[in-house]
């Protein structure tokens, strides 16, 4: 009779989380920043037509890395929540947090009692009415939520692109400025950010009820053109101002 093959419990939970973390660092990552007028979210994605980032209800966005079907399927649930939710109760009752819980809670479920756990990390964004009211929750593969202020980013390279956000990263930042700050923190330097090559959306405090919008392919590049522009004039101005300097010995 042979003996049957036994894991520790602790090996077998740091293989899965091994498993999730190498899968999920194969795929693009996604940024997502706070703004002077909301909530900034781009990813590299040159797809037009399978999103990464997506509206979930009103003034919730949603964004997820890794494996698609998987973030979608979760994207789809989030919606129908929210959608019975309003059924039962208001708009109101709808909100990130509670969404975020939900999700921490089926993904980590599934880390914890299936095989093979969720290959994916999800963002889960919301705008309030003002600044204080933005709120940023990412829930990764095994449920872990974490709770940020500032900004978020998710996939591979996560700590070597938000290094790059916080060299560069203000709260009074308008539009161009956060999506060209953002766009070349998921490049990194060796690279130009282009728009065809990015997928991006807003939370806007200035939208209305419905605060999601998708930015077009024009849009972006005429931000980040304007922000190269602005930086250029920035460093030329520097640059005439220290070599206009008068001597300070009296010649």
């Amino acid at each position: 009779m042979s003996m049957p093959f036994y894991v520790a419990p602790e090996q077998f939970m740091k293989d899965k989380a091994d498993f999730a973390r190498k899968n999920i660092a194969r795929g693009r990552p996604l940024v997502a920043s706070v703004y002077v007028d909301g909530i900034l979210i781009c990813a590299e994605n040159t797809s037009k037509s399978l999103h990464k980032v997506s509206e979930i209800y009103d003034r919730i966005a949603f964004a997820g890395v890794g494996r698609y079907n998987e973030f979608d399927s979760l994207r789809r649930a989030g919606v129908q929540h929210a959608d019975i939710k309003v059924y039962q109760f208001s708009r109101e009752d709808v909100d990130a947090r509670s969404l975020a819980n939900l999700y921490a809670q089926y993904m980590g479920n599934v880390f914890t009692h299936e095989v093979k756990p969720l290959e994916v990390e999800i963002l889960v964004a919301e705008v309030g009415a003002d600044p204080t009211g933005d709120q940023l929750f990412h829930i990764l593969y095994d449920g872990s939520v974490v709770d940020e202020d500032r900004y978020s980013v998710l996939g591979g390279e996560a700590d070597a692109i938000a290094n790059r956000l916080e060299q560069g990263y203000r709260a009074d930042c308008d539009f161009d400025q956060a999506l060209d700050l953002a766009a070349r923190a998921l490049v990194g330097p060796e690279r130009t950010p282009a728009a065809p090559d990015l997928e991006v959306a807003i939370l806007s405090r200035s939208n209305g009820r419905r605060a999601f919008r998708r930015i077009d392919d024009d849009r972006v590049a005429s931000a980040l053109e304007a922000a190269s522009a602005e930086g250029q004039a920035e460093e030329g101005g520097s640059g005439s101002e220290a070599s206009g300097a008068a001597p300070s010995n009296g010649e």
